[in-house]
C-alpha cells in the first residue's frame, strides 16, 4: 500500500478531520444569521410521524444536519462508499443521522430494497440527486421510484451563504464561512408519481423535480444576495 493511501486510510487522521469538519459546520451555523423558509411542511410531517424523501444538489449538502432534527425522528442519508463518501457519512453520524453507503458493486435493486425498508420503519431519507459523481445539476429518477413505492412526500432543499468557499470538485461543493448571512430553504414537491408510468412520463417528472431543485437553490442564493449559480457554471467547473 502506498504512503498516500496509508495516510488517507489512517483512522486517527480521519477522526481528526471529521471532528474538525463537525466543529466548522457548527461554528458557521452559530455565528451566522440564518433565514429558514418553507419548513412548515417538514414540521407537519414530523408531527404526523411520517417519513419524507429529501432531495438536494450535491453541491449544497454540507448544511443538511440543520434541515432535519434527528433527535425527533430518524433520518438516513445515502453516501458514496468511496473515502470521501465514508467521511461524509461519519460526519453526518456526529449529528445523529444514519447512512446507507452506495457501492458501485451493489446492485441498485438491493440498494432500493434497503432504502424502502428504512422508509417503512419510519426513517426519512436524504439523497443528493446528482451525486456522487454527477453530472452536476442532473437529477436522478431514483427518488421518484421511491416516492411511487411508498407514497411519501418528496421535499427539495437547498442552502446558501453570502460568503463561502467553493471546493475544487466536480460540482464546486459549497463550504460555508462564519459570520455571514445564510438561508435554508425547503419546498414540498407537489407532484404525484403514479404507477404504470411510461418512460416519457417518468422523464417529464424527473425534469420537473430537477427544475424545482434549481428554483429552490436559486431562491436560497437570492435570499443571501448571491448571484445564483447557473447550470452551465456547474458543468464547466
Amino acid at each position: 500500500m502506498s504512503l498516500r493511501r496509508r495516510i488517507a486510510d489512517n483512522p486517527t487522521l480521519n477522526r481528526a478531520l471529521e471532528s474538525l469538519l463537525e466543529r466548522w459546520v457548527r461554528f458557521c451555523f452559530r455565528t451566522s444569521d440564518w433565514t429558514r423558509e418553507g419548513f412548515e411542511v417538514v414540521e407537519a410531517e414530523i408531527a404526523r410521524g411520517e417519513p419524507m424523501i429529501f432531495c438536494a444538489w450535491h453541491q449544497r449538502l454540507v448544511m443538511v444536519p440543520y434541515f432535519f432534527d434527528a433527535s425527533r425522528a430518524r433520518f438516513c442519508t445515502l453516501t458514496s462508499s468511496a473515502r470521501a463518501g465514508r467521511l461524509v457519512g461519519r460526519l453526518l453520524g456526529r449529528f445523529g443521522m444514519e447512512t446507507v453507503p452506495m457501492s458501485s458493486h451493489k446492485r441498485h435493486v438491493a440498494l432500493s430494497r434497503e432504502v424502502l425498508r428504512r422508509i417503512r420503519e419510519g426513517c426519512s431519507i436524504g439523497i443528493a440527486v446528482d451525486g456522487p459523481r454527477g453530472p452536476a445539476r442532473h437529477a436522478s429518477s431514483v427518488p421518484l421510484i421511491w416516492s411511487r413505492s411508498t407514497g411519501k412526500k418528496v421535499i427539495v432543499i437547498s442552502y446558501s451563504t453570502r460568503r463561502c468557499i467553493k471546493l475544487p470538485a466536480w460540482d464546486r461543493m459549497m463550504l460555508p464561512m462564519p459570520w455571514t448571512r445564510g438561508a435554508l430553504v425547503c419546498r414540498a414537491w407537489d407532484r404525484e408519481v403514479p404507477k404504470g408510468l411510461t418512460d416519457a412520463e417518468l422523464e417529464a417528472l424527473r425534469l420537473d423535480l430537477q427544475n424545482t431543485l434549481d428554483v429552490v437553490t436559486e431562491r436560497s442564493d437570492r435570499i443571501v444576495g448571491r448571484r445564483p449559480d447557473k447550470v452551465a457554471d456547474q458543468i464547466s467547473a
